[in-house]
């Protein structure tokens, strides 16, 4: 059993989760209003399904609008498959909840945004210096443009 609240992981996942049921919302109802979204995800990621053209043009991260036209969004627990066109062209996306970078939904200034948590030597000096932790507590950054756990640190 772990000697800490490993909250970092917890608030990803809240967010993922919320990811998800907007996504759900949307594949049952449509995108409502003005609402569209703008998807940054890393294109390196196990999971992620992509046209081998798009992951050469887009080596380590790619973001997708869904905004005007796309169909076939098929959201899951751990992902979802959404077609898309590109320069004309469309193309099917399967893209996990755990490759997702930022998620933007620019009509009611709402995104988040989600930190690697994987750090060598290096990254958790420089990571230590924007938000000092006790020594003891393994620092997880999270960062959010709307919702930002920063506050919450002491």
């Amino acid at each position: 059993m772990s000697q800490f609240i490993d909250y970092g992981n917890l608030m990803h996942d809240a967010m993922r989760g919320l990811i998800q049921k907007v996504l759900e919302n949307v594949q049952r109802d449509g995108l409502p209003g003005s609402h569209h979204f703008f998807i940054t995800f890393d294109t390196l990621h196990p999971d992620v399904e992509i046209a081998d053209w798009l992951s050469d043009r887009y080596p380590g991260e790619m973001t997708v609008v869904m905004q005007n036209w796309f169909e076939g969004l098929d959201v899951t627990n751990d992902g979802f498959t959404v077609r898309m066109k590109f320069g004309g062209t469309p193309e099917t996306l399967y893209i996990p909840y755990d490759a997702i970078i930022t998620f933007v939904d620019p009509s009611v200034e709402f995104g988040l945004r989600f930190e690697s948590q994987e750090h060598d030597d290096e990254t958790e000096d420089a990571d230590d210096a924007e938000a000092p932790m006790a020594e003891d507590v393994p620092q997880e950054p999270i960062e959010a443009e709307v919702v930002s756990l920063d506050s919450f640190r002491k």
